[in-house]
């Protein structure tokens, strides 16, 4: 092998490792649900509820911001308080859950 090779080889590798341990670091700072992009759905009786993004609150491990489909029609980003079982929207009303809801789903898939 001529000395060429062997360095087209060795960069090859390391530009390889490098990929590898930047998508295993991305991973590792935005946590398992930055590799899954694919919405999580659920069928319950009445609806179905699709978790498009979520996001748990550090500080209140009970509360969740959750961008919802429900039956196919987005919904924005809001806080769900699993404690409460109430949703906030941006402008600050505070609803209840629905039963067989976007709340329940939440609640419960990530009790």
């Amino acid at each position: 092998m001529t000395p060429k090779t062997v360095i087209a080889a060795l960069g090859r590798a390391l530009l390889t490792a490098v990929l590898v341990l930047a998508f295993a670091l991305n991973i590792w700072v935005k946590g398992p649900s930055a590799a899954i992009a694919a919405p999580v759905c659920r069928t319950t009786p009445d609806h179905e509820v699709c978790i498009l993004s979520i996001k748990r609150s550090a500080k209140y491990h009970w509360q969740y911001r959750a961008a919802v489909s429900l039956d196919g029609i987005k919904r924005p980003v809001e806080r769900y308080n699993c404690r409460r079982r109430v949703r906030i929207r941006r402008d600050g009303k505070t609803i209840p859950f629905q039963n067989n809801g976007a709340g329940d789903v939440i609640c419960q898939l990530l009790e």
